[in-house]
C-alpha cells in the first residue's frame, strides 16, 4: 500500500463538474494498493496518518497531530501510484492491485479513518478526477508498507 500525503490548507475533488468532496485544513491523501495488501497495511498507515505530527503548535514547531487540530482528510484513490517506469516510456501498472480487491481496500480504509471523528471526504474509486488543493508548507510525506 502506498500514500501520498500532502498538508493541505484546502482540497476538493471534481467528477463530471461537480465538487465531490472538499475540506479545509487537513490532509490530502493519495492513496493506492497492490495485490497481497490486507488489514495490516490499513492499520499500520491508519495510525501512522492519524498520529503523524506535522502541525505546527504555539511555538511553531511541528508537534501536532490532525486530530490535535481539528484537521479533515480528503482521500483520493490513485492506482497509478504503482507505475513502473524503468523501461520505455509508457508507464505499466501491473503491480497496481486489482480493481475489485482496490477498491474493498479503499472503502474500507476511509471507514477506519473517519471511525476516528475526523472528516474524511473522497473522490470516487475509478472515475476521472479533477483535485485542486493549496498544499500547506509545503509539507509531503510518503508512505509504503513494503518499507514498513
Amino acid at each position: 500500500m502506498r500514500v501520498v500525503l500532502q498538508r493541505v490548507q484546502k482540497a476538493q475533488v471534481t467528477i463530471a463538474g461537480q465538487v465531490h468532496g472538499a475540506i479545509q485544513a487537513g490532509y490530502v491523501l493519495l492513496v493506492g494498493f497492490r495485490d497481497g495488501d490486507g488489514q495490516p497495511e490499513l492499520d499500520y498507515l491508519t495510525h501512522k496518518i492519524l498520529n503523524l505530527r506535522v502541525f505546527s503548535d504555539d511555538q511553531g514547531k511541528m508537534n501536532l497531530n490532525i486530530q490535535q487540530v481539528g484537521g479533515a482528510i480528503l482521500s483520493i484513490s490513485q492506482f497509478t501510484l504503482y507505475a513502473e517506469t524503468q523501461h520505455g516510456n509508457r508507464p505499466s501498472f501491473t503491480a497496481a492491485g486489482a480493481p475489485v480487491r482496490a477498491n474493498q481496500l479503499y472503502h474500507t480504509f476511509n471507514e477506519q479513518l473517519a471511525a476516528t471523528g475526523l472528516k474524511v471526504a473522497t473522490g470516487e474509486f475509478g472515475a476521472d478526477m479533477q483535485v485542486a488543493l493549496v498544499n500547506d508548507g509545503p509539507v509531503t510525506i510518503c508512505y509504503d508498507t513494503e518499507n514498513k
